[in-house]
């Protein structure tokens, strides 16, 4: 079999820290590397020619996450017309939805990896990367009052909790609370 282009072997890159990106918000950073190889369609073997290691991966995906979710911010403030607070208000009520709860690989990376980084999983990248996505989302949910890390911890602990109470009306009522909460109505 032939060497692969240059371009192509960037695209199967793109290819692996997209789909390492979904699958560790979904199944956690322990996912083998056989299985994210097959996920993407490839072989194990081409894992080593992309990358240093599964550690420097979970770097790569968890910063592919984090600009997912900046982007995804972005376009949220110039959709309400660059307008802070309308945008903020959009940004809460659809990360504390049913929607967003049930779908976990292209959802919040600050939830779905933050039992991983907490136990140190990944690089000292993985771990930078991370920590200055979760500030920027903090950052994003700043009002002129607060910092915007108790809405952060707030939404993020709401949905980490509906997530584990999927299927009982407990899940809804954690989402509906944290929606009160960091709004204020209620």
């Amino acid at each position: 079999m032939g060497r692969v282009s240059q371009a192509q072997a960037e695209e199967n890159r793109r290819r692996v820290v997209e789909t390492a990106s979904k699958l560790f918000r979904e199944q956690g950073t322990q996912v083998s590397v056989a299985d994210l190889m097959k996920a993407a369609g490839m072989t194990h073997g081409g894992f080593y020619k992309q990358f240093a290691s599964k550690e420097a991966l979970i770097g790569e995906a968890t910063a592919h996450a984090f600009g997912e979710l900046g982007r995804l911010h972005g376009a949220g403030f110039a959709q309400h017309g660059g307008t802070r607070e309308t945008a903020q208000q959009a940004l809460i009520d659809g990360y504390l939805s049913p929607e967003h709860r049930d779908n976990v690989a292209e959802g919040c990376p600050t939830a779905a990896l933050a039992v991983d980084m907490a136990r140190g999983l990944g690089d000292e990248d993985a771990h930078r990367v991370y920590t200055e996505g979760v500030s920027d989302f903090a950052g994003r949910l700043a009002t002129e009052d607060q910092d915007g890390i108790a809405r952060l911890c707030t939404m993020v602990g709401a949905l980490v909790l509906a997530r584990a109470t999927k299927g009982s009306p407990l899940s809804e009522d954690i989402l509906a609370a944290a929606h009160a909460a960091v709004t204020g109505a209620g």
